[in-house]
């Protein structure tokens, strides 16, 4: 009673490609070209530390790291390569991260009454003595309350 013909396929299951034992194999100049695109965005990073553009640096340091990010994603965990499934996933998960501290951030409007402005005496003191021009929090006017 056994079968002369069977629908198993090389891995023993019926219907299932076998996955190859190693994974995509990346050319080393690319691995090069990747690691030294990383380093120098890194050094561009630190160069922009250096320069004061505002509020600007804030963004500008997000897009590199985001540029950063793309590139270790796409290269060294060989997203390139992968199947789209494995891409979704991933996108999927920096989404969910995203809207979490999306949700984080809108439950801080609730606690600006109770925030502190200014520093407290003894500190505000010292650095209108040591750091005259010292930037760390607005002064508060002796005529306010």
């Amino acid at each position: 009673m056994g079968h002369a013909h069977s629908n198993s396929g090389p891995a023993g299951h019926a219907g299932h490609a076998v996955q190859p034992l190693v994974g995509h194999l990346v050319a080393p100049w690319i691995l090069f070209a990747t690691g030294t695109a990383l380093i120098i965005l890194t050094m561009v990073t630190v160069a922009m530390r250096y320069v004061d553009l505002g509020e600007a640096n804030l963004f500008i340091a997000l897009a590199i790291a985001g540029v950063k990010a793309t590139l270790v994603s796409l290269f060294f965990m060989h997203l390139r390569w992968d199947r789209p499934f494995n891409q979704l996933m991933f996108l999927g998960g920096i989404v969910f991260v995203v809207l979490m501290m999306a949700f984080c951030l809108m439950d801080t409007g609730q606690y600006r009454g109770a925030q502190f402005t200014g520093n407290p005496v003894d500190v505000q003191a010292v650095l209108d003595r040591d750091a005259p021009n010292a930037p760390i929090a607005a002064k508060k006017s002796p005529d306010l309350p």
